[in-house]
């Protein structure tokens, strides 16, 4: 049986791991809105227009707590006092839980269940994020 410090350093190189994925599927999920929105909306003529947008319009709104989660696992990775910081185990629960595809879920929730739908590098992304959490 593993220790509870065994646990955390596995729960912290399961972080290691995901952090990069989770970058990734971050960006490509942004991509994804940002054509998704021009779509319906009309080209975004500039990166600064693109910013504001993602800042402050709803149609983007869903990403930000995956941008949140980037920052909590940076945080906790580069803890100068590991015992101060979240712990592993509570991150990889709660990115498992942002990352939850759910057509009849929130907004998030639905959302990501299309964008795996519609994108196989996002479904591709998705699938070594579940191997990665052990659910694959």
């Amino acid at each position: 049986m593993l220790s509870d410090t065994d646990l955390e350093q596995q729960s912290q190189q399961r972080l290691r791991e995901l952090r990069p994925l989770l970058l990734n599927l971050h960006k490509a999920l942004m991509e994804h809105e940002r054509n998704t929105y021009e779509q319906t909306h009309g080209v975004i003529a500039t990166r600064g227009e693109y910013f504001q947008l993602v800042l402050g319009h709803e149609w983007f709104n869903w990403l930000r707590p995956i941008s949140q989660m980037i920052v909590r696992i940076d945080e906790q990775l580069n803890a100068k006092k590991p015992e101060e910081a979240e712990s592993a185990e509570t991150l990889l629960t709660a990115v498992q839980a942002l990352l939850t595809p759910l057509e009849d879920g929130s907004t998030a929730e639905h959302r990501y269940a299309q964008a795996i739908q519609h994108s196989p590098e996002i479904a591709l992304m998705h699938a070594q994020f579940l191997q990665i959490l052990g659910q694959a």
